[in-house]
């Protein structure tokens, strides 16, 4: 069957496989929190801190905002043109045809399913942080990846299980423990942010950029648009948004709102932490798994360390609750359309969740979260990122061209710079990162066209409108 683009999509899928449209604009806007504050703020924060822009990680936090809002303009115009589950896939399916969206189907694998990853492990971190405090310990074989001195992180593994088992439940029900947990993160970040603010060192803050250590991204400018390129991971939200359309009352309404909310809220906080954690502690310091847990510790209040502690696991929770949920609809759209196995976008007749896709997804990020290191997964998360975001800033050039007239129910103001300046800041940013991860990339990415060559194009299907 030959690779062309599609036309418009209006119902590609049997009722039997349609997922339940629950979801309206707070729900997403707490859905896009839910994903974006989590690992970013209350894990990579440190690790970039301490490995690459010192205090200026703010500044990491603001050019990686400001590449996104471009970015998050252009998936406000495509959900709301093309309100389906798969995000990205489905986008570059409907204007590219079927082998471009499974190369970027595929990268979004990779990006979803390290992103739920890197957040357990983060949640591990946190977890194994308050049970110290209260004299408990794991042995160290079960609390970290063989990389990290243990066997396996076992808490990590765990909270994917669990929050895997959860999202075989409804999508109304999921999304409503979400709203309750995103409520109570963001007023515990806010609550350490003004805690914080009273015990300031700004002596911590210089020099604001440290010098140049002698290699490209250690330190120096050249460190902050590394550490940008690293907690770039931490905006992967508004992926998920999008990815919820397809289960939105009104999308062509409610995704443009719940695009560009969540992102304008997180970047606010993650750079408001980031200035705040860094005139806490030497920034040299913060290269832990619980970077905002070790900032409370110093200030010696421990009933606000339970406190705080408490808010990190919460917002872990939510960002790998909502990372996997997205990665379970980018299967379910990948199978509708023949590039997996069909039983993938089979939905329980009960609760219209694509319940064999999400347990497959949740045992194998489960492993991955169990046995790699952090610092790999967030590298791995980010160029992944960065390229599905160049290529949706491309594809709104791509279909003013082609298909003008097409109903635009949100429109990119001033849309080709505003879609160059997107893919050109996130070039620049993957070109920030480590020669190795582009390789993993490369290998992932090799792997995927094979599965394709092998199983996808003699099974796919093109579904057209009408």
């Amino acid at each position: 069957m030959p690779d062309t683009a599609l036309g418009p999509i209006e119902n590609p899928t049997a009722g039997h496989s349609s997922l339940a449209r629950s979801l309206t604009a707070p729900g997403l806007v707490a859905i896009g929190l839910g994903a974006t504050i989590g690992a970013g703020v209350f894990v990579l924060t440190g690790t970039a801190a301490a490995q690459y822009a010192g205090p200026a990680i703010s500044l990491s936090f603001l050019i990686g905002g400001i590449a996104c809002g471009f970015v998050g303009l252009c998936y406000a115009e495509l959900a709301a043109m093309i309100p389906e589950a798969g995000s990205t896939y489905t986008y570059t399916r409907a204007c590219l045809g079927l082998l471009p969206a499974w190369i970027i189907g595929w990268d979004l694998v990779l990006e979803f399913a390290m992103a739920a990853a890197t957040v357990a492990v983060g949640w591990s971190g946190y977890a194994q942080s308050l049970a110290a405090d209260f004299g408990l310990k794991l042995p160290a074989a079960l609390s970290g990846a063989p990389g990290d001195g243990g066997l396996v992180n076992l808490p990590a593994a765990g909270i994917v299980l669990m929050l895997t088992a959860l999202l075989t439940r409804s999508t109304r029900d999921a999304s409503l423990i979400n709203g309750l947990l995103v409520a109570c993160k963001v007023a515990i970040i806010l609550a350490f942010v003004g805690v914080g603010v009273v015990h300031l060192q700004p002596a911590l803050w210089h020099p604001f950029v440290p010098d140049n250590a002698g290699a490209f991204g250690s330190y120096g400018w050249s460190g902050v648009f590394r550490g940008a390129a690293v907690v770039f991971f931490a905006f992967i939200g508004f992926e998920t948004v999008a990815t919820a359309a397809g289960e939105c009352r009104a999308p062509q309404r409610d995704a443009p709102i719940g695009l560009i909310g969540s992102l304008a809220i997180s970047a606010i906080l993650y750079v408001a932490v980031a200035a705040v954690l860094t005139g806490l502690v030497p920034y040299r310091e913060l290269d832990v798994a619980d970077p905002i847990a070790k900032a409370i510790d110093r200030l010696a209040l421990p009933s606000l360390a339970i406190v705080i502690k408490l808010g990190a696991l919460i917002g872990l929770t939510t960002s790998a609750l909502t990372a996997l949920y997205g990665q379970g609809r980018i299967f379910f759209a990948m199978a509708r359309d023949g590039l997996l196995p069909r039983l993938f976008c089979r939905v329980d007749p009960a609760t219209r969740a694509p319940v064999t896709s999400q347990v497959v997804i949740g045992l194998f990020t489960a492993a991955v979260a169990g046995l790699v290191p952090i610092d790999i997964l967030g590298e791995l998360v980010s160029i992944g990122t960065l390229l599905a975001f160049c290529l949706v800033c491309a594809l709104v050039l791509i279909l003013r061209r082609t298909q003008p007239d097409r109903p635009r129910p949100f429109r990119v103001p001033a849309a080709a710079p505003m879609a160059v300046l997107g893919i050109l800041s996130c070039l620049i940013l993957m070109a920030s990162l480590p020669a190795d991860t582009w390789i993993r990339l490369a290998v992932w990415l090799a792997i995927g066209l094979a599965i394709y060559a092998g199983y996808g194009r003699r099974n796919a299907r093109l579904t057209r409108a009408g």
